[in-house]
């Protein structure tokens, strides 16, 4: 097939800047290892947000394309792609799994050089490394499909991989998002007691409590501390889950969590930024460790899901709040910031 000669994308031309949706242009081949998506839903995820906003320090690759998760059908694929043909239904993920790491695309804007890593999901046509997709049935609803890109993978692999949460377990998720919905989802799936949510935005709690919080604690109104000591108890927490970044938040699960508690770092905080803490009890059973998108292995763990979900046993849909097309991005990305968007919000790049 031959490659369309540009595509629409929503380009991260500088940091603390609205992305601006334009046409860019498409290499005219594919690489070894290759593959040509046309992109139908992307997710919004924090990690975005934390690019635009140069969390982790200056950017070297600015003006670059953006996202990790999203879903879409192959067009085309380059030499020695095995795990992807045309046709196929894909997961666009960021956690390598099968087939070969490809060289980034070669994109361009306004005749210079667009940088890209081995995914992105802002544009309407992605060129894609083979390892970052997982094919899936045709069956499965697309748009649910985008979250298997980081927000399900990375919420049920925290649970499973990292917080390593046991029957009646006390378990404590600090931020209730995309990731952290899915982290109480899964925390309920495996008989967690108590579950507890914790957000700055109502909105956000009463979807938390729909998908398994047993007790919400809405921290823009209430001292969080005070009220999870009422909750846990003197003994505190099994596992606490951070996903907000927020070294204060982190430096509270610490001092929250039993003695050999577990304390689980998903959201990073900004460049520069340290926690402090008294390291003793980590000589004790006591840890604190750091989630790399739940240790998620995509093309394993998807199947996994989706046969949950087929069966009932997991929700997904209603994580699904809201939908913007690509030239709402910037509205969307508002939304996320100021907690308007309740759950996940997809961006529907055909429109």
């Amino acid at each position: 097939m031959e490659l369309p000669d540009t595509t629409k994308a929503a380009i991260l031309v500088g940091l603390n800047q609205p992305l601006v949706v334009d046409d860019v242009a498409l290499p005219r081949t594919l690489e070894p290892g290759q593959v040509l998506v046309r992109v139908h839903y992307s997710g919004i995820c924090g990690s975005q947000l934390g690019e635009i906003d140069g969390a982790k320090g200056e950017d070297k690759f600015l003006p670059h394309l953006l996202g990790h998760e999203g879903s879409g059908v192959v067009e085309a694929i380059g030499p020695a792609v095995r795990f992807a043909k045309p046709g196929d239904r894909v997961v666009l993920h960021w956690r390598k799994s099968q087939g070969i790491e490809a060289a980034p695309p070669k994109y361009s804007w306004r005749g210079k050089p667009l940088n890209a890593g081995w995914v992105t999901t802002f544009n309407r046509h992605a060129i894609v490394s083979e390892n970052r997709l997982t094919r899936i049935d045709d069956s499965c609803d697309m748009q649910v499909a985008a979250l298997y890109g980081c927000a399900v993978t990375t919420g049920f692999g925290v649970a499973e991989n990292n917080a390593k949460i046991r029957f009646g377990e006390s378990v404590v998720v600090f931020g209730a998002g995309g990731v952290g919905l899915n982290i109480i989802q899964a925390a309920a799936l495996l008989s967690a007691y108590p579950i507890v949510a914790v957000d700055l935005h109502g909105n956000r709690l009463e979807l938390a409590r729909r998908l398994g919080a047993t007790h919400t604690i809405d921290s823009s109104s209430v001292d969080a501390r005070e009220s999870l000591i009422r909750i846990l108890g003197a003994q505190g927490a099994d596992v606490f889950v951070d996903n907000t970044g927020q070294p204060a938040i982190i430096e509270l699960g610490y001092e929250l969590t039993k003695a050999q508690g577990r304390v689980v770092l998903v959201g990073v905080p900004r460049k520069g930024k340290t926690i402090n803490i008294y390291s003793l009890p980590l000589h004790f059973g006591k840890t604190i460790s750091g989630s790399h998108g739940g240790e998620a292995i995509p093309h394993l763990d998807i199947p996994r899901y989706q046969k949950l979900l087929d069966a009932g046993r997991i929700q997904l849909q209603p994580l699904i709040t809201d939908l913007f097309g690509l030239g709402e991005i910037n509205d969307a990305i508002a939304g996320m910031r100021n907690g308007t968007i309740t759950g996940r919000c997809l961006v529907n790049m055909a429109s």
